[in-house]
């Protein structure tokens, strides 16, 4: 690889470790708000809902603005607005009349910055001159992982030493790594994404494209085979392991995270020996077989090593169909990469409502949603066995 772009890589690296530390840090906050401020729990559930729902509409609305300003500019701003939402955050409720109307400001500026980047830190990646594009993208995903999991242990850590009361400190602290990384993407190269020679596929003509619409269903079986069981990880650990919620809310999606981001490290390693499109289908089988293990299994530990199980099978999915729609359609440009992380949050919102109405339509039974979910992993089989048809063709 052009010695030039490694930089530009690492960059990319930490981008995917802010979007973690915006989608998972202020969560562990959540009890702190309601106790400091007298925010109803209501209220602060909302603050998830309102994180992810803006984060899709910037996903949609960025097909339209991002070629024109360009990838460092659209970078550039992403980091911008995710550090300038977590320093009000820590400074906003603390000075406002409504405390929780400063927190909803900080929420929208650095969910901008979170939706942004994930519309442009995949095409930055695919555009650099990577000997292996699909083990590059998979590296690239597991620091969303790895992100997620050092939020999660530093934080954590931080709040045991210092205590809970010095939040806005840490907040601040981790401000700090979209700031210095918005620094770094004002210097290090861009590639163009389109190959030379190439112009990309107008909007209108992606949306006719029967194999584009393809890829938008694999994005959709991605993210919901993924958060289907991440979302009630928590629930698994406490019945499991037998402790209290708030340390089965560090364990289980942790437990998770780790086992996707190892997942998506090992392909990261040893792409070159692993054929993609084999390896997403192995990964479908054994998603399935987790859903199977936690759903059927009449031990509550069996079902918390299913939710482990779960995170290694889906590890690839995202990134995967990533790589497979940038091979397949080279010339889909930011759009196809934006409506691609759209049909991605979809997947991601309503894979776990589809567990929870199934479960509530069952008398609350969490086993039965997630058995019902199998038909992610089956669509996400049955998808991918329809690519290599279709290429074969």
């Amino acid at each position: 690889m052009d010695t030039r772009y490694q930089k530009t890589v690492y960059a990319c690296f930490v981008g995917y470790i802010v979007q973690a530390i915006v989608n998972n840090f202020a969560p562990l906050l959540f009890l702190t708000f309601h106790r400091s401020y007298g925010i109803p729990l209501s209220r602060i559930t909302f603050l998830v809902t309102f994180n992810f729902g803006l984060q899709l509409l910037v996903d949609l609305v960025s097909v339209t603005f991002v070629d024109r300003i360009g990838y460092r500019a659209t970078m550039i701003i992403a980091h911008l607005t995710a550090a300038l939402g977590l320093v009000m955050l820590a400074v906003l409720p603390s000075v406002m009349a409504d405390p929780y109307t400063g927190i909803l400001i900080a929420v929208f500026f650095y969910a901008v910055g979170g939706g942004l980047l994930e519309v442009v830190v995949s095409p930055v990646m695919e555009s650099c001159p990577t000997p292996n594009k699909e083990a590059a993208m998979s590296l690239l995903h597991s620091f969303y992982c790895w992100g997620h999991v050092g939020v999660v242990l530093l934080s954590t850590l931080f709040f045991a030493l210092a205590g809970i009361s010095r939040w806005q400190i840490l907040t601040v602290l981790w401000a700090l790594i979209p700031a210095v990384n918005m620094l770094v993407f004002t210097r290090v190269p861009i590639a163009d994404l389109i190959p030379e020679g190439e112009t990309a596929i107008p909007l209108r003509n992606l949306l006719k494209n029967r194999l584009f619409w393809l890829f938008v269903i694999l994005m959709i079986c991605a993210g919901a085979c993924e958060q289907a069981v991440s979302q009630w990880a928590s629930t698994f650990a406490e019945q499991g392991l037998g402790v209290s919620k708030t340390l089965g809310d560090l364990t289980g999606p942790m437990f998770f995270a780790v086992m996707m981001g190892t997942s998506r490290l090992i392909y990261g390693k040893f792409g070159e020996k692993l054929p993609l499109k084999k390896y997403i289908i192995g990964s479908s089988l054994l998603c399935l077989a987790s859903y199977l293990v936690i759903s059927l299994s009449p031990l509550p530990a069996l079902g918390l090593i299913g939710c482990g199980i779960c995170g290694f099978s889906v590890g690839i999915l995202w990134p995967g169909t990533f790589s497979m729609a940038s091979a397949s359609m080279p010339a889909g440009g930011t759009a196809m990469f934006a409506l691609l992380a759209l049909g991605g949050d979809v997947g991601c919102s309503g894979g776990p409502t589809f567990v929870g109405l199934i479960a509530s339509a069952f008398g609350d039974n969490l086993k039965t949603g997630i058995l019902c979910a199998v038909i992610f992993p089956i669509l996400m089989l049955g998808g991918v066995m329809l690519l290599i048809r279709s290429e074969k063709k």
